[in-house]
C-alpha cells in the first residue's frame, strides 16, 4: 500500500485531535465547576467530602469506559473508525449539555446527585468509544515515521487544546456571571457548552478519509470475527495485563496534576478565580508541546526507552512541583503558573507514546479494541485516584501530603511496568490482514 497522501494524513490529524479535544473539552468542564457542584448537587458538611462525592462522579463515568470501549471498538475494528467517531462524539456532546439541565440539590433533593449520576454513566460509556476512533485513525493515517508525533499530538495536544477551550470558556462565563451569577446559571452554560463542541466535531470529520490500514483488511477480505475475549486468549492475557498497569501509572500522573489542577488551585491553594482560569490555560499550551515532543521523541529512541526516561524524572519533579505550588503565597500567581505548567509538562509528557504503544501491541482486527479497552481500564484506575486522595484527607490542608504520596506510588507503577514492557517502535502491521493474523482473531 502506498503512503497515505499529504491531504489525508493532514485530514486525519485534524480530525483525530479535534475529537479527542472536544471529548476532553467536555469532560474537563465538570474539573473546571467541582466545587460548584459539590455544593449544589452532592452537598456535605465536610468540604473535602463534598469535593470526594464530585470526584466519585467523575469516577463512576470512568468505570463504564471500559464498556464504551468493548462496543464501540468493535464497532470502529469492524465498520470503520471514522464512522464510529461520529456517533460517539455526538453521544458525549448531548450527554454533557443535559448535565446543565439537573436541577439542584436544594430543589429536588436525592434526585438531583442521582440524575447527575445517571448522565455521567451514559457519558462514559460514549466516551470510552472516543479512543477507539480517534487513537486508531490517526496513527493508522500516518506514515510510520510519523507516528509517535501522531501519538503524543493526539494524546497530550488533543488533551492540552481540550483544557485551553475549557479554560477559555470558564475565563468567558465567569466574566458574563460574576460572582453569585455563576452558582445559579455560569456553571450551567459551561455544561450547555458541550452540545456546541458536538456540533463542531461533525464538520471537522466531514471530510476525513477513512483509515488506509482498515480499508486495506477490509479490501483483503471480509473482517475477521474477533471477540473481546480474544484481547486475553492465545498468549494475549500478560500483554494485556502488563499494558492496563502501563496504562494504569501514566493515567494516574495526569489525573493526580492536570485533572486535580483546578482544585488543587482554588479550593486548596486558594489563588483567585480570574488568575486560576489563567495559569490553566497557560498550563494547557505547555501540555501540548510536551505531549507532541515526547511522542517524537519515542519515535527517534524508542517508545520504552522515552517512557523509562520520563518516569524517572517524574518520580522526583512531580512531587516536588506540588509541593512548591501548596507552600507559596496564592497572590504570587506567576511563580505558581510556572510551578503548574512545568508540573503538566512533566505529567503529560508521560503517557504521550502510550498511545501509538497500544497501537503497536494488536493487529488491525483488534487494534481499536485492545488500544480502547487498555487505555480506558487503565485511565478508569488513574480517575479513581482523585477521590482517593479527598476521602484520605481528613481536611483541605492534608490534600497536598497525599497527593504527593499518591503520586510518588503511581510514577513508581508506571517504571515498573515500562521495565517489563517490550520495545514495540516499528511494530505496527502491514495493512493487509494476513492468513496469522485471521487464524489469532477467528
Amino acid at each position: 500500500m502506498h503512503e497515505p497522501s499529504r491531504r489525508a494524513t493532514l485530514s486525519a490529524a485534524v480530525a483525530s485531535v479535534a475529537g479527542w479535544a472536544f471529548d476532553l473539552f467536555d469532560l474537563f468542564i465538570l474539573l473546571y465547576i467541582a466545587g460548584t457542584v459539590g455544593k449544589l448537587i452532592f452537598p456535605a458538611h465536610s468540604p473535602t467530602l463534598s469535593l470526594a462525592a464530585v470526584y466519585a462522579s467523575f469516577a463512576v463515568s470512568v468505570l463504564l469506559r471500559p464498556a464504551g470501549a468493548a462496543i464501540f471498538g468493535a464497532v470502529a475494528d469492524r465498520g470503520g473508525r471514522k464512522k464510529t467517531m461520529v456517533i460517539v462524539l455526538a453521544g458525549v456532546g448531548l450527554s454533557t449539555a443535559a448535565m446543565g439541565a439537573v436541577p439542584t440539590y436544594a430543589a429536588a433533593g436525592l434526585a438531583a446527585p442521582v440524575l447527575f449520576l445517571v448522565l455521567r454513566l451514559v457519558q462514559g460509556v460514549f466516551v470510552g468509544g472516543v479512543v477507539a476512533a480517534t487513537h486508531t485513525l490517526g496513527t493508522e493515517s500516518v506514515p510510520p515515521r510519523w507516528r509517535g508525533l501522531m501519538s503524543g499530538l493526539i494524546g497530550g495536544g488533543g488533551a492540552g487544546v481540550g483544557a485551553a477551550l475549557a479554560s477559555g470558556l470558564y475565563l468567558g462565563v465567569n466574566a458574563a456571571f460574576p460572582g453569585p451569577q455563576f452558582t445559579v446559571w455560569g456553571w450551567r452554560v459551561m455544561f450547555f457548552a458541550g452540545l456546541l463542541a458536538a456540533i463542531l466535531s461533525y464538520f471537522v470529520l466531514r471530510g476525513v478519509e477513512e483509515s488506509p490500514l482498515w480499508k486495506a483488511a477490509r479490501e483483503s477480505g471480509p473482517p475477521a470475527k474477533a471477540r473481546i475475549g480474544d484481547l486475553v486468549r492465545g498468549g494475549r492475557g500478560k500483554l494485556f495485563a502488563l499494558n492496563i498497569v502501563l496504562v494504569a501509572g501514566a493515567g494516574s500522573q495526569y489525573y493526580l496534576t492536570s485533572g486535580y489542577l483546578p482544585t488543587l488551585l482554588g479550593d486548596v491553594t486558594g489563588v483567585h478565580s480570574g488568575a486560576r482560569g489563567v495559569i490553566l490555560l497557560v498550563s494547557s499550551a505547555g501540555v501540548i508541546f510536551a505531549a507532541v515532543a515526547a511522542g517524537q521523541l519515542s519515535e527517534r529512541f524508542g517508545r520504552r526507552r522515552t517512557m523509562l526516561v520520563i518516569g524517572g524524572v517524574n518520580l522526583v519533579a512531580l512531587p516536588l512541583l506540588i509541593w512548591l505550588i501548596t507552600s507559596t503565597d496564592p497572590a504570587r500567581a506567576g511563580v505558581i503558573g510556572l510551578y503548574s505548567t512545568l508540573l503538566a509538562f512533566f505529567a503529560n509528557a508521560a503517557y504521550a507514546p502510550v498511545l501509538v504503544f497500544l497501537n503497536e501491541r494488536y493487529p488491525t482486527a483488534l487494534r481499536s479494541r485492545g488500544t480502547a479497552v487498555c487505555w480506558n481500564v487503565g485511565f478508569m484506575i488513574g480517575g479513581l485516584m482523585p477521590t482517593f486522595v479527598n476521602l484520605a484527607s481528613p481536611g483541605l490542608a492534608d490534600v497536598p501530603g497525599r497527593l504527593m504520596l499518591f503520586l510518588g506510588v503511581m510514577v513508581a507503577v508506571f517504571l515498573v511496568a515500562s521495565v517489563l514492557s517490550p520495545e514495540t517502535r516499528g511494530a505496527m502491521e502491514a495493512p493487509r490482514v494476513s492468513t496469522i493474523e485471521r487464524e489469532e482473531v477467528a
